[in-house]
C-alpha cells in the first residue's frame, strides 16, 4: 500500500524502522516512561543525551527538556531579566520562540528579516534596539547561519545578551564553529519534524558555569510530563507509520483527525499557543522515553544531513533554470527545508493542485509572520507593518521537503509538478 502514502513534508517524516520499533517497544514499558529505576553505566538516558550534547557541540554544560520551548522558558527564568524587558527576535518565525517569552513576562520586538537569507535583518536590528533592550534572540532560518559576525558585533556594541535558536539547524557551522555556540546561551528542538526527532524535546546548552546551574536548578523544580502524555508521544511515530501514512488516500487522513480530537494524537502546536496561552505540558523535563529516541536519532545526525545536502543539490539542480527564487547556498548549512519564492503564481492555487496530487508542502509557514498563520498576531504582540519583508515573504514562499524518508524519486515528482509554474 506504499503507493497510497502523500509525499509530505510534516506527517512524521523523521522517522527511521529502528525509531518505530524503538517507540513501540517502550510503549509496553511504562516504568521507563519518566526516568530508569535501573541506570545504565553512563548515567540515565537524559544524562547520555546531555553528554552527547557537550561532546559533540564541544561546550561545558547541556540541560534537557520536552521541548524547545521549555528550554527557552528556563533560559529567560535564569537570566534574571525584570517584567517587561524586551527581547529582541526576528519576524518570520514560529509562536514556539515568541509564546515562552511573552509566557515569561516580558516584551518581545519583531525585527524584520532578510529577504535572500530569511533570517534577521541586521539594519533593523540596529534600529530596534532600545534602553530596554536585554536580549537578541537569533534564528537560524531552516538551518542557514545568521551573519554571526555582526550580530556579535551588535551585542557587544549595545550590552545585549545573545541567545541562538537552534531549532532549525542542529549540525549547522559558521565560520568553523558550530552553531549553537556564539552565544551566551543557545536552545535546540527535536520537534517532530526537525533535525532530529523525538515527536517533543528540547536542549539548553551555554559555556557560563553559572547560568548553567540556574537552568539546572529551574529542570529539577518544574517536574515531569504526565504518564498520558508521553504516551500520547511514543504512540505518534507508531500510528503515523504502520495505520495513518499507509492508509492515507482512503482512511489515514481521516483517522489523523480523529485521533487528534480524541486526544490520542497531539498536534505540534497546541490551540492555546496560538492565542498566547501555555499548555500545562510547558515548561517540563524531557521524560526519559523520548531521551531514548533522540539519543537514537541523535547518532544518525550526520547522515541525516548528508541526505538532507543531497536533497537540496538536487533541487538546486533542477529548479536553477526556472522562475522562482532559490535559497541561499552556503557549504555548511543545514537545510531543515529547502525554501523557494514564487514570483508570478499564487501559491494557494499552487498548494491546493499540490494536494490534489498528495503532495502536502508546508503550509504552516506561510500568511503571516508569526505562524503557524491561524495565530492570533495581536497576542503575539506583532504589529502590522512592523517588519515589511517578513510579511512580503509569508506570500511568496514554498518549502519543499529534505526530510530523511524524502526519496529521490518522490524529489523528482515535486520538481515536474512545479515546473508548470516556473517555466
Amino acid at each position: 500500500m506504499n503507493h497510497l502514502k502523500p509525499i509530505s513534508i510534516s506527517l512524521s517524516p523523521n522517522t527511521e524502522k529502528d525509531d518505530i520499533w524503538l517507540a513501540f517497544k517502550l510503549l509496553f514499558q511504562p516504568w521507563r516512561w519518566e526516568k530508569e529505576t535501573t541506570k545504565g553505566e553512563n548515567g540515565s538516558p537524559q544524562t547520555v543525551l546531555e553528554e552527547e550534547f557537550k561532546k559533540y557541540l564541544g561546550v561545558a554544560h547541556a540541560v534537557s527538556f520536552n521541548s524547545g520551548r521549555s528550554a527557552l522558558m528556563a533560559i529567560l527564568d535564569s537570566l534574571d531579566f525584570k517584567k517587561d524587558n524586551k527581547v529582541l527576535l526576528q519576524a518570520f518565525t514560529c509562536n514556539a520562540a515568541a509564546n515562552p517569552i511573552i509566557w515569561s513576562g516580558l516584551k518581545p520586538v519583531y525585527v524584520d528579516c532578510d529577504e535572500k537569507t530569511f533570517n534577521i535583518d541586521i539594519e533593523d536590528l540596529k534600529k530596534k534596539i532600545i534602553p530596554r533592550s536585554k536580549a537578541v534572540m537569533i534564528q537560524h532560518t531552516f538551518g542557514l547561519p545568521a551573519d554571526m559576525d555582526e550580530i556579535l558585533k551588535i551585542c557587544r556594541d549595545n550590552n545585549l545578551i545573545l541567545i541562538e535558536d537552534c531549532a532549525h539547524s542542529l549540525g549547522a557551522i559558521y565560520g568553523g564553529k558550530k552553531i549553537g555556540t556564539f552565544g551566551k546561551v543557545a536552545f535546540f528542538s527535536f520537534g517532530r519534524d526537525k533535525v532530529i526527532s523525538s515527536v517533543y524535546g528540547g536542549m539548553a546548552v551555554t559555556n557560563d558555569d553559572e547560568l548553567a546551574e540556574k537552568i539546572r536548578e529551574y529542570q529539577e523544580k518544574i517536574g515531569y510530563p504526565s504518564y498520558f502524555w508521553v504516551f500520547q508521544q511514543l504512540l505518534h511515530p507508531v500510528l503515523l507509520n504502520w495505520l495513518i501514512l499507509p492508509t492515507y488516500r482512503i482512511l489515514g487522513k481521516y483517522l489523523l483527525v480523529l485521533f487528534q480530537l480524541l486526544q490520542i494524537l497531539t498536534k505540534a502546536v497546541h490551540w492555546k499557543e496560538k492565542i498566547g496561552e501555555k499548555p500545562d505540558y510547558f515548561p517540563r523535563r524531557l521524560p526519559n522515553a523520548l531521551a531514548v529516541l533522540a539519543s537514537n536519532q541523535f547518532k544518525k545526525l550526520e547522515k541525516f544531513n548528508n541526505h538532507r545536502q543531497e536533497i537540496a543539490e538536487f533541487y538546486n539542480d533542477n529548479l536553477r533554470n526556472l522562475d522562482f527564487t532559490l535559497p541561499e547556498k552556503y557549504p555548511d548549512r543545514v537545510y531543515m527545508r529547502y525554501s523557494i519564492l514564487i514570483k508570478n503564481y499564487n501559491t494557494d492555487k499552487i498548494l491546493k493542485e499540490a494536494k490534489r496530487k498528495r503532495i502536502f508542502l508546508d503550509d504552516n509557514w506561510r500568511k503571516m509572520p508569526i505562524v503557524p498563520p491561524d495565530t492570533n498576531q495581536e497576542k503575539m504582540e506583532y504589529i502590522f507593518g512592523s517588519c515589511s519583508n517578513a510579511e512580503k515573504i509569508v506570500k511568496n514562499i514554498l518549502n519543499l521537503p529534505t526530510h530523511i524518508n524524502i526519496s529521490k524519486k518522490e524529489t523528482k515528482i515535486i520538481v515536474d509538478f512545479l515546473k508548470q509554474y516556473g517555466s
